[in-house]
This record gives C-alpha cells, sequence and structure tokens, in this order.
C-alpha cells in the first residue's frame, strides 16, 4: 500500500500539478509549470527515504514551491474583486475553484513536512498525514482546478454547482478533521456533490463537443470513474460517522484514491490538454486569453460568432 500511494504522490506533484497550471492560466503560470517538476523533485525523492532529518529537508523544498503558489492567490482573488460586478458575478465561481486549486498543493505540503519529520502535527496520527498528502493534490488540486475548467468553458449551473462545491467540499472535509467525523461527512456529502455535478457538465457539456475520439473517451472516463469512487468515499464517511460497516482506510485509499486520481484527474488533464492544443478556430490574440483560461465562453470547438471575434479583436 505505501509503494502505491508514493507513486500516486509523485504522480500528483511532478504530473497533475504543472499540468494544471499550464491549464489554469498559461500565461502568467508559465514559468512556475516549468519549473515546477525541479521543485517537486525533492519531494517525490523523500517519500521513498525513512523518516528523519534528510527526507524532512527535501519535503521542505518542495513545501517551499507549494507555499509560493499559495501566494498568489490574494492577487487573484484581489483582482476578481475590482471587477465590474456583473463580470465578478460572472467569473466568481471559476476563479474561486482555482484560488482553491492554487492554494491546496502548500495543505498537501505541510502534512508531508510534518509527516517525513515523524510529529504529528495537530495531533493528528503518521497515517492521515499520510493521506491528506495525495488529497490535497488530487480533490484540492486536481479537483477544483477541473471544476474551474469546466465553469469556465460551460458556465451552466451544473458547472457552477461544482465551482462552489468542489472546494467547499474540500475544505468542509479538511474542517471536519478538526472537528468530529459528522462534520467530516458533511464535507464528503458536499464534495460528491460537487464532483458528480463535474462529471455530469463533463459529460453533457464539454465532451461531446470534443473534435477527436481519444479526448471524448478521456473525457468519458474521467466522468464515469467518478460515479463510483465518489460512491465509496461516502461510504467510508457515513461508516465513521455512524458506526455501520465500511470498508478499511487502507482499502478506501487503494479504491477510491487510485481511482480518482488515475481515472478522474490524470484522464481529465490529458483530456484538456487535448482540447487547449486544439483550441478555438482562429489564432487567439497575443495577450488575450484563451477560451480554456476564460477568454472565450461557450463549449469547447465552438465557433464564435462575429460578433465575439470582433470583441476578441478589441
Amino acid at each position: 500500500m505505501t509503494v502505491l500511494l508514493n507513486l500516486v504522490v509523485a504522480v500528483g506533484m511532478l504530473y497533475v500539478v504543472p499540468a494544471g497550471l499550464r491549464l489554469v492560466d498559461p500565461a502568467a503560470l508559465h514559468r512556475t509549470a516549468r519549473w515546477w517538476p525541479l521543485a517537486a523533485a525533492p519531494g517525490a525523492v523523500c517519500l521513498w527515504l525513512p523518516r528523519g532529518a534528510t527526507a524532512t529537508a527535501m519535503a521542505a523544498l518542495y513545501a517551499a514551491a507549494a507555499v509560493a503558489l499559495a501566494a498568489r492567490v490574494p492577487g487573484r482573488l484581489l483582482r476578481l474583486l475590482r471587477m465590474p460586478s456583473a463580470d465578478r458575478a460572472r467569473s466568481a465561481p471559476a476563479a474561486l475553484a482555482v484560488a482553491t486549486a492554487l492554494a491546496a498543493p502548500s495543505v498537501a505540503a505541510t502534512a508531508l513536512v510534518a509527516e517525513r519529520a515523524g510529529h504529528r502535527l495537530f495531533g493528528f496520527d503518521l497515517d492521515i498525514l499520510a493521506l491528506t498528502v495525495p488529497h490535497f493534490h488530487y480533490a484540492g488540486f486536481a479537483a477544483a482546478l477541473v471544476a474551474g475548467l469546466v465553469c469556465r468553458a460551460a458556465p451552466g449551473p451544473a458547472a457552477r454547482l461544482a465551482a462552489y462545491s468542489v472546494p467547499g467540499g474540500t475544505l468542509l472535509v479538511l474542517f471536519g478533521y478538526f472537528v468530529d467525523d459528522w462534520a467530516e461527512l458533511a464535507g464528503a456529502v458536499v464534495l460528491t456533490a460537487g464532483m458528480w455535478a463535474v462529471a455530469l457538465a463533463t459529460w453533457r457539456e464539454v465532451r461531446p463537443a470534443a473534435r477527436d475520439r481519444l479526448t471524448r473517451g478521456l473525457l468519458a472516463a474521467s466522468s464515469a470513474v467518478l460515479g463510483a469512487t465518489m460512491l465509496l468515499a461516502l461510504w467510508w464517511a457515513v461508516g465513521e460517522a455512524t458506526g455501520t460497516v465500511h470498508p478499511t482506510l487502507t482499502w478506501t485509499a487503494a479504491t477510491h484514491g487510485v481511482g480518482n486520481a488515475l481515472g478522474f484527474a490524470v484522464c481529465s488533464l490529458l483530456a484538456w490538454r487535448r482540447l487547449a492544443a486544439a483550441g478555438p478556430p482562429g489564432p487567439v490574440p497575443r495577450g488575450r486569453q484563451p477560451w480554456w483560461a476564460g477568454g472565450h465562453r461557450g463549449r469547447p470547438g465552438q465557433k464564435q460568432t462575429v460578433t465575439q471575434k470582433e470583441e476578441t479583436i478589441r
């Protein structure tokens, strides 16, 4: 189980985070995405070392990069607040989801430093701290980021629900760590609703507009897997809160966790990178954001109207 968990975390550090950064803001975060694997390498290596000073120091290097990424969040939220009210209302769901994604690796990295040092941070067992690392790379970073991307590309009711409830559910689960199992269950319910909303919006709005079969297949897989994996998470959370029969934490991590990591997060990012490479018809002017970063609203691959093209040129 430890080997599997370490591999999943390493994929999150070395691929999921930089791939997501390139999608969410290819202009402002391009340099960060390019050097991120270098900064994440010590964090990935420390997973395989025994607990101690060396592993802790390497985890701290990764934590420094994660904190630097989280430091971008206040500026992005400030720009959101400065928008005209109509633009702010339209942009807020995706912007809040993306802000959550950018902050999540710092939570994961903090847990990693404590776990590698053998320190029970806030009194949590080391096993819980170890599982917090993948949780905030995938539920915290990848899921919130994908929810934001879906909301930008297809801003319907399901996508807006996802953009609010995935970050909200993630934060409620974190809050539940400090309160009790019932609070954690509430977070799991909200997070599940958000993930299923992501799946619904992806399946109905994003997948049909993809231009090639492979991209549609990746989007379909990422949507379908959430139906099963989030039920497993709910089963575990209900059992913890009520004392009824439920899977062990190890079994849940090996099924729900790995399924979400590979079936949802990796498949989603591969699909969205293909969508980004295809782009909308016609060139995107220099200095403008492409559709997957919020510049062109509407379904991926959807042709722009004359008015939209004129607005883009202006």
